[in-house]
């Protein structure tokens, strides 16, 4: 569709390919692929070709759209929530939890999961999960409660560069008033969400829903029995990972860690 809606606001504009290249300074090739479907435009593109046309953010709504079609059914009931929800709670078994997350890292992170996957593709996923992030800076952010293992911060996704700064990072957005993140350390042994990670989702009625993710699949639930189970499962997490303040300062020992090994 959003290809379709580009070729004819070009046509009728009486530009070839390349002139309408040349005005929005992106590669013909590039917007060619868009037309043909072949490719999503970035958000870059998006804008400048709403600019250009005057279309008052429709590239950019459909590039979302489609962005959105992208994810896998048993994922998008939660993620179609999160800007709705007063209170987002999440255990991150081994990574860090995607609202956390730097492009960078993400990136890595689908290259290692989406093997044989073109660039193209992986920038969309990135560029879709960097969108979800908007939900912590909206003007009445929910409640966000990141509990991480701390595998997460041992293993150097996308080298130790890319995890000194996605730890920087971390460190940076944990300093909002509406945002605590904890690390359940491996000196705690063994805990009941080992092996995977749980989003739970508080809805403005109060009602909640949660999603389970393990290997390359997921499932929302909504419950009520369940989501007492996995609520338990959360709150013991909780109790055994470190306090707010004693997790920054192992959150800082980690940065220093990643930051000596890339000076090696």
């Amino acid at each position: 569709m959003l290809g379709r809606r580009l070729r004819r606001l070009r046509e009728s504009a009486g530009l070839t390919l390349r002139g309408l290249a040349e005005q929005v300074d992106y590669p013909h090739t590039y917007i060619s692929r868009v037309e043909r479907g072949e490719q999503l435009p970035s958000a870059a593109l998006a804008t400048a070709l709403d600019t250009h046309f005057g279309t008052d953010g429709l590239f950019a709504e459909l590039l979302e759209m489609a962005q959105d079609a992208s994810i896998p059914d048993w994922a998008r009931v939660i993620l179609g929530n999160e800007e709705k929800a007063t209170r987002i709670q999440i255990f991150a078994s081994s990574l860090i939890p995607g609202l956390l997350q730097t492009e960078e890292y993400s990136h890595a992170l689908f290259r290692a999961s989406l093997p044989g996957a073109s660039e193209e593709k992986l920038s969309e996923r990135v560029e879709t999960r960097m969108r979800r992030k908007r939900v912590l800076n909206k003007d009445n952010p929910p409640f966000y409660w990141a509990i991480m293992d701390e595998a997460a911060l041992k293993r150097p996704i996308g080298g130790s560069k890319c995890m000194r700064d996605q730890i920087a990072y971390m460190l940076e957005v944990s300093a909002s008033a509406h945002i605590t993140i904890q690390v359940l350390p491996f000196a705690r042994g063994e805990h009941p969400m080992l092996g995977g990670s749980l989003s739970l989702l508080t809805l403005p009625k109060g009602t909640s829903i949660g999603y389970v993710e393990s290997f390359a699949s997921g499932e929302a639930v909504d419950s009520q029995p369940r989501i007492v189970e996995l609520t338990q499962r959360f709150d013991i997490a909780r109790s055994m990972a470190l306090p707010e303040q004693e997790s920054v300062d192992l959150i800082h020992a980690y940065l220093r860690e990643h930051a000596d090994e890339d000076d090696s």
